[in-house]
């Protein structure tokens, strides 16, 4: 069995066309100050059929949507249906913007796709955290490829990591051994990241919640990794050829986690900026996702 250590890449946080529908003219103009350039240029939809049309005609043009939930003509969960059902907007981040925030209209978004949830009214921060998220989950999706790797030839193999940075080339790598890697990328490194920062680092739930309202995620993340008590600390994953498919196993030297609470994407934490790498990865990248023991073990199953 082969052993690497992967070598870290830097993940490009640049500018960012995002599309704001909303029948609210104020609204519109709200975000639009919220989102200025040279960081964000914004494009406006007075409603989903507008919005539809806009990106119908330009589907490579935006990196996210912020979608109000009720409007005139065609409402933000009709679009949202739309777009999940179009190939071509399949990495595109959508957050919805609702003042209804009651379980099961929260629900109903999350089964269309709406993994992010802004509840109005909110405020700059909060709104730049949860887009935040988004943009990187599209950034990894699309940032897929290393053409000197050739998957053929890929039988079984175990590499280790210890930062982000090498986390997400190996989940860009190791993507391209799977039927669909574009669907995948997101999967692995979602699990990856988690193994990191949660399990070796011991970032807990609510202490990434306030270090991404603060913008300070990362700068704690590599601090922690500087510690002397990590400083030899890696995450493992295993990855092997099975039924057509392949199998990957992510193993870290944390303490495990309430995995259980994580599998689905829940009304109460759809609105908070970040925790829903498990789910997603559940429903988008892999056939099954199964934690064991005390949840510093997850083996990952893409099947064709």
């Amino acid at each position: 069995m082969t052993t690497i250590t992967a070598s870290s890449h830097h993940v490009s946080t640049d500018h960012a066309r995002i599309l704001l529908v909303d029948d609210e003219p104020i609204n519109l103009e709200i975000l639009a100050e919220h989102l200025e350039p040279p960081r964000f240029t914004t494009v406006s939809a007075a409603n989903g059929r507008e919005a539809w049309e806009i990106l119908d005609a330009d589907p490579d043009g935006f990196d996210a949507v912020l979608l109000d939930r009720m409007m005139p003509v065609m409402d933000g969960v009709e679009l949202l249906g739309m777009l999940r059902g179009d190939e071509r907007f399949a990495a595109l981040p959508v957050i919805m913007q609702t003042a209804a925030a009651a379980k099961d209209q929260v629900a109903e978004g999350l089964r269309q796709g709406a993994y992010y949830y802004l509840t109005k009214p909110f405020e700059r921060d909060v709104l730049l955290a949860i887009l935040d998220a988004a943009l990187e989950h599209r950034r990894h999706r699309l940032a897929l490829v290393d053409e000197r790797f050739d998957p053929a030839l890929f039988v079984e193999g175990e590499f280790h990591f210890r930062t982000l940075g090498e986390a997400r080339r190996l989940a860009s790598l190791l993507a391209r051994l799977c039927p669909r890697p574009e669907q995948s990328v997101l999967g692995l490194n979602e699990l990856m990241v988690n193994a990191v920062e949660h399990g070796n680092l011991g970032i807990s739930y609510r202490e990434k919640s306030a270090l991404n309202t603060a913008g300070t995620w990362r700068a704690e993340v590599e601090r922690r990794l500087s510690l002397p008590e990590n400083a030899t600390k890696h995450a493992r994953i295993r990855a092997r050829r099975a039924e057509g498919g392949v199998v990957f196993t992510i193993i870290d030297e944390g303490e495990g986690f309430d995995w259980q609470s994580y599998l689905e994407i829940s009304p109460e934490r759809a609105f908070d900026n970040h925790g829903r790498g498990i789910a997603m990865s559940r429903m988008l990248s892999f056939t099954r996702v199964e934690y064991s023991g005390n949840g510093n073990t997850v083996t990952a199953t893409v099947l064709p």
